[in-house]
């Protein structure tokens, strides 16, 4: 319903589309980047009050049984909003499955659970194994009778002999939870249609270690080396990262099996996105050229943090952390890397179908990336302070946003960075550091906005205002005056908030558990958001975005 109402506002505002993270579900980590499967989708986004079995008592009496601030905290309760869906949902199958199988909506299952067989039936076993283990995914570490499949096909088929229908019963309820979930965003995309709001999806360049997918079809799947990005001194609180990289866990793609098979589990995984979005951005698409590796796993990284590459190679059979298949470092080395990622962009866009694709091609990013993806026409991402040129002098100066190529996503920030009003804050706030380095970095990119965005500066060029509602409203109108065929912003940059959803290189904490200070319905109702949204809209239809 949240979401619903999202597109209403979206549609009142004038906005094109709207982004989302990943909606595929996840396990006991809640990044939206580790799903637990490369299709299934997330079970506490569904919206019971739309589930038939069940009542507004029933609803009603499940949330009475937790505390009043899971509702209310500035950070979602995951553990305990997925606990009482999943009750809730046990208690609408059960209705189900003993009233309902036989009516039109059991039909409509069961197509579902035949359309849908060549993923549902996998992920449904790995989703019940999981149950065993406490609802863990993390495969490695389940009982020695089921952790590799083919113990585990072996292991549910002899408790298929002894307990047919029991086992039957276990496996259809996470096939009807996904029968429920792709109903309601069916749905939802219908809805966004007809309201000419185009819905925006996610999708990861690598899925978990610990997913359905590595689990029952490792076949794709290089388990000796951990995708990841290179080393990168912006994170400077993080030394592994420093000195090795990010070291994400996920699996290599063996991209020889995957061309044998005609690319069907990515074809697969791209065509049921489009089944929910218009749009699709593909996170870290610079994995489809080459992608930087670790020889061990992300559990293993404190264990390597201080050693030098000698050592390292020591402990990992002379491997180090670099980038596969190739590396950028000859002539040949990059034709080849181009070669690969034409050939499976190209799979993609075939995949898509009508679908627009968007690549985020942030990082260290290789000259022949932008060309290509601008060739294939996949909009790569302008983050607008980092699109500069200089002049005779060497003074770097932003591009302005006119001259930006159509085929492009234009912004400020992603889910990786700071809000507008943060990162301004954060950079005058530099401007006092003790570290000339942050100093020089705050005032440079400072000077870099005001110059895109027409900020006016002091007589001195060294003080830049607070953010105020004109800086803000500023930084917009340069965004949307753009040349790019998309420009966005994050929903807290149209109300000045500073909370962030991720900070790269970190787990836990407040990472992906950001909850808005309002629900939608208010923002159509209170004065001050209604307020904001009425100059957002006016914004849109006078700078033709």
């Amino acid at each position: 319903t949240a979401v619903r109402e999202l597109v209403d506002w979206a549609a009142g505002c004038e906005l094109g589309f709207l982004q989302l993270l990943p909606i595929n579900e996840t396990g006991l980590d809640h990044s939206p980047y580790n799903a637990i499967s490369s299709v299934a989708l997330e079970p506490s986004l569904l919206d019971l009050g739309l589930v038939p079995q069940l009542t507004e008592d029933d609803i009603s009496r499940a949330r009475q049984k937790l505390a009043p601030d899971v509702f209310t905290n500035d950070l979602v309760d995951y553990a305990s909003v997925k606990k009482l869906k999943r009750a809730l949902l046990k208690v609408a199958f059960a209705r189900f499955w003993a009233q309902d199988r036989k009516t039109e909506g059991g039909l409509a299952f069961a197509r579902f659970c035949e359309e849908e067989e060549e993923w549902l039936d996998p992920y449904c076993k790995f989703r019940w194994l999981m149950t065993l283990e406490g609802d863990c995914e993390t495969w490695d570490l389940w009982s020695m009778n089921y952790n590799t499949a083919e113990k585990a096909e072996a292991w549910i088929a002899k408790k298929r002999a002894g307990q047919r229908k029991e086992l039957e019963k276990c496996l259809a309820f996470p096939a009807w939870i996904q029968w429920i979930a792709f109903t309601q965003w069916r749905e939802l995309r219908a809805h966004a249609d007809s309201m000419d709001v185009k819905l925006m999806g996610d999708v990861p360049i690598g899925i978990s270690f610990s997913s359905a997918d590595v689990f029952f079809e490792r076949k794709w799947f290089d388990l000796k080396w951990s995708g990841g990005a290179p080393p990168e001194t912006v994170f400077k609180d993080d030394p592994f990262a420093v000195r090795w990289g990010q070291n994400w866990g996920i699996p290599n793609y063996r991209w020889d099996v995957l061309r044998e098979h005609g690319f069907s589990w990515w074809r697969r995984r791209i065509e049921k996105m489009t089944d929910v979005f218009q749009i699709f951005r593909i996170d870290h698409i610079l994995g489809f050229y080459r992608i930087f590796s670790f020889p061990w796993r992300p559990g293993r990284n404190a264990e390597f943090l201080t050693l030098d590459p000698k050592e390292a190679k020591a402990r990992t059979g002379g491997r180090l952390p670099c980038f596969l298949p190739n590396d950028d470092d000859t002539p040949e080395n990059c034709a080849a890397n181009l070669a690969a990622g034409e050939e499976y962009l190209q799979m993609v866009l075939e995949a898509a179908g009508e679908s627009e694709v968007v690549g985020e091609d942030l990082g260290v990013v290789p000259d022949y990336v932008r060309p290509h993806l601008s060739e294939i026409g996949i909009g790569g991402y302008k983050i607008c302070h980092w699109e500069v040129t200089a002049d005779k002098k060497g003074l770097e100066h932003p591009i302005a946003g006119a001259d930006y190529e159509e085929c492009s996503f234009a912004t400020y920030a992603t889910h990786d960075h700071a809000p507008m009003a943060a990162m301004w804050e954060n950079f005058r706030a530099g401007m006092d550091a003790g570290d000339e380095d942050v100093r020089e970095g705050a005032r440079w990119n400072l000077r870099v906005l005001s110059e895109f965005a027409g900020i006016p500066l002091a007589k001195d060029a060294e003080s830049f205002p607070p953010y105020v509602e004109e800086v803000q409203w500023q930084l917009l109108k340069a965004l949307f005056e753009t040349n790019s065929r998309y420009a966005a912003f994050m929903i807290t940059d149209l109300f000045g908030m500073t909370e962030r959803f991720n900070v790269p290189a970190t787990v836990g904490g407040v990472n992906w558990a950001v909850r808005m200070h309002f629900t939608v319905e208010e923002m159509g109702r209170r004065d001050d958001l209604k307020g904001e949204s009425t100059k957002l809209r006016i914004l849109i239809c006078n700078t033709s975005r």
